[in-house]
């Protein structure tokens, strides 16, 4: 009977020690998430709780690896890479700000970034047109600045995502800007791979298949939009945004695990 209840206690010491390794082995994360109309959530009827980055946090929240996840939503619709720049007057200090409020200061600080669509405009935006090389360099000067002010911090680029060749609302974008937006595609690759000698482990591809994706589900997936070259698809819609911020959630967590976190 005696064996038999130490056998017992031996058995619950080792659920609770299983169960308290299993509860330090999640990771708190502290996302901002930086972008344009599309990272905001335009056109949705509540971008507090329908944008990519909300879905993207709820997805993060039902993995077995990861714990609480606080964020900021950073989109600005129009913005370019140009806006985002340190030696820009303006939204980079609000990045700042935003990565030094949250509460959990042992959490994982990651900045994800979905930068290009206005950037790839033949006019309008500022800054555009983005040539890809300029591209390349301006996101670098924004995560530079981002990695040596936050050391403990990570940065995810996440492809940017296709819209229409006959996009034209207040800015013009067509077939040209579409072109450029997908030359993008090839510097963000080629930043991160020249950030492994330089921050190595710490600036990493996010998401590379929601442009295809949306290239393929405009119809449903994006909202309708008039423009002066007719119906264009450029924003995702309830269901497109749910889609969306699913892929930025698996990428991110897909990169956590890559770092052992």
């Amino acid at each position: 009977m005696i064996k038999l209840k130490i056998s017992l206690l031996t058995a619950i010491a080792m659920l609770l020690y299983i169960a308290g390794a299993s509860a330090q082995a999640k990771k708190d994360l502290s996302i901002v998430f930086i972008g344009n109309s599309i990272t905001y959530g335009a056109g949705l009827s509540d971008p507090a709780t329908e944008a990519p980055p909300v879905i993207a946090v709820n997805y993060l929240k039902q993995q077995s690896n990861i714990g609480k996840v606080e964020f900021v939503n950073q989109g600005h619709s129009g913005y370019t890479t140009v806006d985002f720049l340190p030696s820009t007057n303006g939204v980079f200090k609000d990045v700042e700000k935003a990565a030094k409020t949250f509460t959990d200061k042992q959490a994982l600080l990651i900045f994800s970034v979905k930068l290009g669509t206005n950037d790839s405009a033949i006019e309008g935006p500022r800054g555009a047109p983005v040539f890809p090389e300029v591209y390349y360099q301006n996101l670098k000067t924004i995560a530079d600045s981002l990695l040596k002010e936050f050391p403990n911090s990570i940065v995810i680029f996440q492809h940017p995502v296709w819209y229409s060749p006959n996009t034209y609302n207040g800015s013009k974008y067509l077939a040209e800007g579409l072109e450029r937006l997908q030359n993008y595609l090839q510097q963000i690759d080629q930043l991160v791979e020249d950030y492994a000698a330089t921050y190595p482990k710490r600036v990493f591809v996010g998401d590379t298949k929601a442009f295809d994706y949306f290239k393929k589900h405009s119809l449903t997936d994006f909202q309708a939009e008039a423009g002066h070259q007719g119906t264009f698809y450029l924003h995702p819609n309830k269901q497109g945004a749910v889609a969306l911020g699913n892929f930025w959630g698996e990428a991110i967590n897909k990169v956590l695990k890559k770092m052992g976190k």
